[in-house]
């Protein structure tokens, strides 16, 4: 009967507390009652950086509440009136509330942020004792035929409660007032004590690097959720000071990174016990026999790795390939339970697992630091960072290149002052490193920092180019050349890069043999990069020469990556606009393949690239072309739903392919008795 808002589901300092329902069995809400009590008390052996005394006090009054449900349950055996009923309801109202209320004092990653809040906190529990205390007020004793002592205990219980003190600690109020002086020293440029900061995070519990980067993530997740309401700014702005002070502390301690084991466990604790009661054979795909990446139950009930079910889907079957019913839609829905049960089974087990699909958040907000405490401390991050890549060992400079990495993720404006310290000519050093994990960090930095507009030509002109290609090409791990990859697309932005990319030797050679080489994410990096590089006309005879076309025409047959056949499609449709291209795609057998794309693919940005292939295709490729679209039974049927059910852009394509098609229709009807196609299939399109 009671509501769970654990974990991401409730935001912090929020009490979506729900009365029990109309009509509730006086024994159901007893026992209900006792387990809210219960799981409150086993809020005593949690660790609470603030508000500690204010917690012992709640404790204590809850015991007595417990001591007295307990009465209640034994004498229960008469008539209850409604007054009793509706009383002790609010009372469950009130206990879920200070559930809530514990579970935020205690929460991973919001320290600081209740630390800050340490006023308002002892002002809750101040109201919910109170509210305890009103619910045993207006209990009617006259009808509750309990023995004396029972009654003076209630009335002990609300006097206690009524009296109960709930005030800020003192330690909590000069904790607050050294951050307060902290963020004042950043507002004026001035580097703040060492000492001090390490007081405030002794204080609160932080002793390790992942226990500062969850402050972090944590502040940045509330400021995420506030920054669309006006009415926060204040609020906003203090929360981006308070992110700086711990990005700075971030950077300033902890000489070991131990946020990735930490992670791990978490993610194993929440579904491990389930995994006791599964098999293996549980979490593979029924079609490819292999452990899901992307598990999505179709209309039967049945689960496919999503990548499977839709190279079925395209293949032309429309059943399910378990119990071979017919499929009304053949829409997926994603199993989030069973991928986490899989990431479990993969980090248990050494399996490498499946990356996130999650698509990166805007962070267009991020263009300014938020507030001036922010911004200074942003300034001193970059500075630490940038001596430490110049002057530090090889540990410090490893850490520096992951610090790096994170800010430059996060923050345009963390991207601004990275730039201006100058890390990049540092990072591009590093690049030669011989530690996987040091070039991994230096190589993932330099791609985020590449998105800056100043990077580029500081990328460039410091002989960059030819470091990144040397990643692209021979870097320790799959990871750094990916990235590498990513980073030749930012850089081919600018069309004189372009021309410098294309006329590396090594360049696009490396690009192609990625693709061939790499995992999806490294595939689908080096395809966009690619397919940037296209936008330079001499780029097309040197992605050509790499034999680009028989390995994409290959990756089309055999992928099961629908993002990765869309950009396939995408590269090959670029190359299909000049002559040599057309010819290449031809001449490789490739427009079977496509029509047979175009007719089975369930994804609309599939579908476009196809129509723009065959265009691009028809106009440069010859007649043979418009000839064997003509014969195809299916392709008009494809062409007119493009017509009513694409893109503006892709009905356009299509428009003009129907075009060109009608127009060979007429001229081979006209020459000849036999016509290609029933007239009636051609519509005018205007």
């Amino acid at each position: 009967m009671i509501r769970s808002y654990n974990g991401s589901g409730r935001r912090i300092l929020t009490f979506p507390a729900v009365h029990p329902c109309d009509g509730i069995d006086l024994t159901t809400l007893l026992s209900s009652l006792t387990n809210l009590a219960l799981d409150i008390c086993e809020y005593k052996s949690k660790s609470f950086s603030t508000n500690a005394r204010n917690a012992r006090e709640m404790f204590r009054q809850v015991s007595n509440v417990l001591v007295f449900l307990e009465e209640i349950r034994i004498a229960f055996g008469f008539n209850i009136s409604e007054s009793i009923v509706l009383s002790l309801s609010e009372i469950h109202l009130t206990l879920q509330k200070v559930r809530f209320l514990l579970e935020d004092c205690t929460k991973e990653g919001a320290r600081l942020w209740m630390l800050m809040k340490s006023e308002r906190v002892a002002n809750q529990f101040w109201v919910l004792i109170r509210s305890i205390a009103a619910g045993l007020d207006v209990l009617p004793f006259e009808s509750l035929d309990l023995p004396g002592e029972v009654k003076e205990l209630i009335e002990l219980v609300a006097k206690q409660a009524r009296k109960s003190g709930f005030e800020v600690d003192p330690d909590d109020k000069r904790v607050t007032n050294d951050v307060f002086l902290i963020l004042n020293q950043f507002e004026n440029g001035l580097v703040p004590d060492k000492n001090d900061i390490k007081r405030v995070l002794d204080y609160i519990g932080v002793e390790k690097w992942s226990d500062c980067d969850k402050e972090v993530k944590f502040l940045d997740s509330e400021i995420e959720f506030e920054y669309s309401n006006p009415e926060k700014r204040r609020e906003l702005e203090f929360l981006s000071s308070l992110m700086g002070f711990m990005c700075y502390a971030r950077c300033l301690f902890f000489n070991s990174i131990d946020s990735k084991i930490t992670l791990q466990s978490q993610d194993s604790k929440c579904s491990g016990e389930l995994l006791n009661y599964l098999n293996s054979d549980d979490l593979k795909c029924p079609i490819s026999l292999e452990i899901m990446k992307d598990p999505v139950t179709i209309e039967t009930g049945h689960t496919y790795d999503r990548s499977s079910i839709l190279k079925w889907f395209r293949s032309g079957n429309h059943t399910c390939p378990k119990t071979g019913k017919r499929l009304e839609t053949v829409e997926l829905t994603p199993n989030l339970l069973l991928k986490g049960l899989i990431q479990t089974y993969c980090i248990q087990n050494g399996i490498q697992s499946v990356e996130s699909n999650r698509k990166n958040r805007d962070i267009t907000r991020t263009v300014l630091a938020g507030s001036l405490a922010a911004q200074e401390a942003m300034k001193m991050v970059a500075k630490i960072l940038a001596d430490r890549l110049e002057n530090g060992d090889s540990k410090e400079k490893s850490k520096a290149c992951y610090e790096i990495r994170l800010l430059s993720k996060a923050s345009i404006f963390n991207r601004s002052c990275l730039v201006e310290t100058g890390v990049i000519s540092s990072l591009l050093k590093l690049l030669l490193s011989e530690d996987c994990l040091c070039q991994e960090n230096a190589m993932a930095g330099l791609l985020n920092l590449s998105k800056h507009p100043k990077s580029k030509a500081l990328i460039v002109e410091t002989e960059g180019l030819e470091l990144i290609v040397y990643v692209l090409k021979k870097g320790l791990g799959m990871d750094s050349r990916q990235h590498a990859a990513a980073t030749l697309f930012y850089l081919a932005s600018i069309e004189e890069y372009r021309k410098l990319i294309g006329e590396s030797t090594e360049a696009i050679p490396a690009l192609v043999q990625l693709i061939s080489e790499g995992n999806d994410r490294a595939k689908k990096n080096a395809l966009v990069a690619i397919y940037g590089l296209l936008t330079h006309s001499e780029n097309h005879l040197r992605v050509i020469a790499a034999g680009a076309v028989p390995l994409l025409l290959t990756l089309l047959k055999c992928c099961e990556r629908e993002v990765l056949v869309t950009d396939s499609l995408a590269v090959l449709a670029s190359l299909a606009e000049k002559t040599d291209g057309a010819k290449a795609i031809l001449q490789s057998g490739a427009l079977p393949q496509i029509l047979k794309i175009l007719d089975s693919s369930t994804s609309r940005a599939t579908k476009e690239q196809c129509v723009s292939l065959l265009l691009a295709s028809s106009i440069n490729g010859g007649a043979d072309v418009v000839a064997f679209l003509v014969k195809s039974s299916s392709v008009m049927r494809s062409l007119y739903f493009q017509l009513s059910e694409g893109t503006s852009r892709a009905s356009k394509k299509a428009s003009s392919l129907i075009r060109i098609l009608q127009e060979f229709y007429e001229r081979s009807s006209s020459s000849s008795r036999k016509p290609v196609l029933p007239r009636e299939q051609f519509i005018h399109v205007w």
